[in-house]
């Protein structure tokens, strides 16, 4: 174990500070572990599954820090999450090959880094209530459950700027929202890649990766934003993802 701490602290470095930067504004992190893990030789069938694991831990803690603040709407989160744990657990289910994964990955990190770097005119014009859309709660859900799946991520990036969009509700509320939707399509894409016949897993990589993440999302959650304004977190983090995504799109287009 110490051995492959060691031949993969700067992964393990980096995993620290995204679960720390994410679990602050409410995110699990997937995207950002996602760009890690691709610049690296992990195999990627354990890309996947490594990057959901990770979720599953930050987010959690989030979620349970919403609850006790009462941010968590359930009645308007159950259309969410009923039409997204199915099709995520389709996505995660479904096999495709490794140039398809990461042409896909790339394409979906550039557009979660063109969302999160604008991001700012979401976050604080979500003033407008609307609470009777339970049909488009749950398209929203189904399409975002199932790219998240597929990709190997919570959703949360791209769930929390279409709810701003829509004046879904308040931006705290949509934060929390969206901790929980990252957590339901962790486990469901988690559970789908499981079921799949070709599933493997570097555990003990993936164990030190899950106990760094613990730790991050941990202080993440506690310092919240204190040191660092949320859009400063989504810009740094934007320019982290679109160097990335552009990287695996270059080598896998041309």
């Amino acid at each position: 174990m110490l051995d492959v701490l060691l031949q993969n602290w700067i992964i393990v470095l980096a995993f620290f500070v995204i679960a720390v930067l994410y679990s602050s504004v409410g995110f699990g992190g997937g995207s950002s572990y996602l760009a890690i893990l691709a610049l690296t030789g992990i195999a990627f069938t354990q890309i996947r599954a490594t990057s959901l694991l990770c979720n599953i831990v930050v987010v959690s803690g989030n979620v349970f820090l919403y609850h006790k603040q009462n941010n968590i709407e359930w009645k308007k989160i159950i259309p969410l999450i009923l039409a997204s744990i199915p099709l995520a657990y389709l996505g995660g289910y479904l096999k495709i090959s490794q140039e398809v994964f990461f042409i896909l990955l790339g394409f979906t990190l550039l557009f979660a880094a063109i969302t999160m770097w604008f991001s700012k005119k979401f976050v604080y014009n979500s003033d407008t209530i609307n609470t009777k859309q339970n049909l488009k709660n749950s398209g929203i859900g189904g399409i975002v459950g199932f790219i998240s799946g597929m990709i190997g991520i919570g959703g949360g990036i791209f769930l929390a700027p279409l709810l701003h969009l829509i004046s879904w509700n308040t931006p705290k509320k949509i934060a929390a929202t969206a901790s929980v939707f990252i957590l339901a399509n962790s486990i469901a894409g988690l559970l789908g890649q499981f079921s799949n016949p070709e599933f493997s897993i570097n555990w003990q990589l993936t164990t030190i990766l899950l106990i760094t993440v613990f730790v991050g999302g941990q202080i993440g959650n506690r310092t919240s934003n204190k040191h660092f304004t949320q859009i400063q977190i989504k810009k740094a983090t934007a320019i982290l993802i679109a160097f990335v995504s552009i990287r695996i799109l270059i080598k896998h287009l041309l």
